[in-house]
């Protein structure tokens, strides 16, 4: 009787491959045939679609085979967002509706039974690809938010078929979804700077972590302030980019993780608790068969934001271990028979731990439960090459003398959130200025022209690095914080003073060194 071609796309992570649903309608025996690897949730689609053609009013061709193929067939598909797909390729294979407009238009939308179109996910990398193919867009009503945030890009509201049917026919048109002026959003931050009295090392590295975008881990006893501090940081990003908040919205749309539009583009404070799975770090799923339900982790969902796992050794090692690829790549990718997911990780990891079990070591036994042989296996739970990631370790010890300070009276001169901040967008806009992107991000061949050291600077680390027996990761990453300690003070040089700064953010290997030579 008659073929008709609709576009549509699929989410494979967060990108969207394109569909084309081919509907064919034939005499014979009536039956609803669907091909192309679909998966039990798209298969559904043929129940859902008949229903809710005949419930909006529409002709169901009677005495037809209806046969629907999604291609590439190579693609996994799943999920219910081709219903919307399935239903206009049959009403335009049936005549009910002109094919004028569907070579450039896209339709996304899950179906109810009446009708009315609900919410799908992922609509964000669907929209951008959509935009890159000059396409206009029929979307679910209820996706108006991230249709908002996709700018230069046609998208029409829909509530229901019938609206597209009345749309498709021109005589009452959709409400075309209006841009939304996310704006720049400021970063959340929990508190001030200025409320943490003392650790003014601590604060530092700070400072230095929010310049540079360096990992950043705090050691010391409990209560100390170093979750206090870890949660200041926030405060002190710049704001984010247009690119940044779409690549923090697109994650977002996949997983509808998100509370109106400010939290679309609002840079993420990812806490996972220290009992969670590799999975749900990293990303995964079963993702097995036809079907595809590989999900983003924390590290994706923290993407362009922060990642602060306290109690750092609670964590299992496999867990832990698993951070290793996305920290040098900023990617994370999940592989599965058949296919593979790839999720943005651009995170800024912040740490926290306990010197011992106990949390009592301060160099000595005198106050310690545990022996030396327990704070090591305790240690060792963190792998040297994990920790090789992390440019800046720091002790937070226990200040007696700040705690009589603040017992009443606060202190004044104290660095704000808003006076760090400058000074971390200042330090930031030289690094862009210089080498187009952040300290930390410097690639190897990069690195020797930015970190130009001279002769007895270059000694001097040489030096230092074999005391210290530094690996050639950490050799690196010194040189990189250094190069954000000049940044800060405004030198165009890394002078030796910078180096030495940086060498001595390694608390973590002189707490072995002191527990090894007990």
């Amino acid at each position: 009787m008659a073929l008709a071609r609709v576009h549509t796309r699929a989410l494979i992570g967060i990108h969207a491959p394109e569909i084309r649903v081919e509907v064919d309608l034939a005499r014979g025996m009536p039956g609803f045939t669907m091909v192309g690897m679909p998966a039990t949730t798209v298969k559904e689609a043929r129940d859902r679609v008949k229903t809710a053609l005949m419930n909006a009013g529409f002709e169901y061709p009677p005495a037809t085979r209806i046969t629907v193929n999604l291609a590439p067939a190579d693609i996994p598909k799943t999920g219910a967002r081709y219903d919307l797909a399935i239903a206009v390729g049959i009403l335009a294979a049936s005549g009910q509706i002109p094919d004028t407009i569907l070579e450039q238009a896209e339709f996304y939308g899950e179906l109810a039974l009446t009708g009315e179109l609900r919410a799908v996910n992922g609509l964000i990398p669907a929209l951008l690809a959509c935009r890159e193919k000059k396409r206009q867009a029929f979307v679910p009503i209820a996706n108006q938010q991230e249709a908002g945030l996709v700018r230069e890009q046609k998208s029409w509201l829909a509530a229901d078929l019938v609206s597209v049917y009345e749309h498709l026919h021109e005589h009452q048109p959709l409400r075309e979804s209006k841009p939304i002026d996310w704006g720049q959003q400021d970063s959340v931050s929990e508190g001030d700077l200025a409320d943490v009295v003392g650790q003014e090392q601590a604060k530092r590295a700070l400072l230095l972590s929010a310049a540079g975008k360096h990992h950043l881990l705090f050691v010391g006893p409990p209560g100390t302030g170093k979750t206090m501090l870890a949660q200041r940081l926030s405060g002190l990003l710049p704001s984010l980019t247009e690119k940044e908040a779409m690549e923090i919205a697109a994650v977002k749309s996949v997983c509808f993780d998100y509370h109106g539009t400010e939290a679309l583009t609002q840079r993420e404070v990812r806490s996972p608790h220290h009992t969670c799975t590799a999975a749900a770090l990293v990303g995964g799923g079963s993702g097995s068969g036809a079907g595809h339900s590989i999900r983003p982790g924390e590290i994706s969902l923290g993407n362009n934001g922060l990642v602060f796992l306290d109690e750092l050794p609670e964590f299992s090692r496999h867990v832990l271990d698993c951070l290793r690829e996305p920290l040098e790549s900023g990617e994370v990718t999940i592989s599965r028979a058949g296919h593979s997911v790839k999720f943005p990780a651009n995170f800024q990891l912040v740490c926290a731990l306990n010197p011992s079990p106990c949390g009592q070591f301060d160099g000595s036994l005198a106050n310690c439960r545990s022996t030396p042989d327990q704070i090591l296996k305790y240690l060792n739970k963190l792998s040297g090459p994990l920790l090789d990631r992390i440019d800046i370790q720091v002790m937070v010890p226990r200040e007696t003398e700040s705690m009589r300070l603040n017992s009443g009276i606060k202190r004044g001169g104290q660095m704000t959130t808003a006076q760090a901040k400058s000074l971390v967008e200042k330090a930031r806009q030289r690094q862009l200025k210089r080498q187009g992107c952040l300290n930390s991000e410097l690639k190897p061949k990069t690195l020797k022209r930015i970190c130009l050291l001279s002769e007895q600077s270059e000694a001097f680390l040489a030096k230092a690095a074999e005391k210290m027996k530094l690996s050639h990761r950490a050799y690196h990453r010194t040189l990189r914080l250094a190069r954000t300690i000049a940044d800060l003070a405004e030198s165009d040089t890394i002078e030796q003073q910078h180096l030495a700064e940086a060498l001595n953010y390694r608390a973590l290997d002189r707490l072995i060194d002191q527990v090894q030579s007990l």
